[in-house]
């Protein structure tokens, strides 16, 4: 009697299971895409983790590409600034005598746009802005020249060093000269010379 009880027990919870997985046919199915659940978890992991070392490898060609590019906008910056300070410190040249001393401090002035940092300018051991006027009023010509010393950036460094394009120091240099005739080309041959009092003179003669 236990015994036919105890098998009826048993008859009983697996027709229950059948009907809750739908028969045998639903149950392989279940099954199924349990596997097919399990690949495509494993597949997404592995899609996952190749993505982390394919970032690993570009972050740093990104820098390096980021670091050639600032680079040379450094230097074109600071030679545009410089050139624009010698045109300006030329023409102003032209008007005074030779060996001014207004001069210089003018085209200081026009540096300041020029920010006061390595990257763009150095300062240690003193200001290596380097301008040298020369000419004047009773010149043919004014000149005016300016030289400066630039840090470069990490990385850009070694490889500057080793193609020779820095100084002793370890910095870039750059240097811009600008001249211009002090007065046009009919007064420079007339017969009175560029000595601004004999024009003066013959006017008032």
């Amino acid at each position: 009697m236990c015994w036919a009880i105890e098998q009826a027990r048993r008859l009983g919870r697996w027709r229950r299971r059948v009907g809750r997985c739908g028969g045998p046919g639903r149950r392989a199915q279940w099954r199924a895409s349990r596997r097919r659940c399990r690949f495509g978890q494993r597949r997404e992991w592995g899609q996952r983790g190749q993505a982390t070392v394919e970032a690993a490898l570009a972050l740093p060609l990104l820098l390096l590409l980021a670091l050639l590019l600032l680079q040379p906008g450094i230097l074109l910056h600071d030679r545009m600034v410089m050139a624009d300070a010698a045109a300006q410190g030329a023409r102003f040249q032209s008007t005074l005598p030779a060996g001014d001393p207004a001069v210089e401090d003018f085209v200081r002035r026009r540096l300041g746009a020029v920010p006061p940092q390595d990257l763009f300018h150095c300062h240690e051991g003193g200001c290596t802005w380097d301008i040298e006027a020369t000419g004047g009023e009773s010149s043919p010509e004014a000149s005016v020249r300016i030289a400066n010393q630039v840090r470069p950036l990490p990385l850009i460094d070694y490889g500057a060093g080793l193609l020779g394009l820095t100084n002793d120091a370890g910095n870039f240099e750059v240097e811009v000269s600008v001249t211009v005739p002090t007065q046009p080309a009919w007064a420079q041959g007339s017969s009175l010379g560029l000595d601004p009092s004999a024009w003066v003179a013959a006017r008032d003669q």
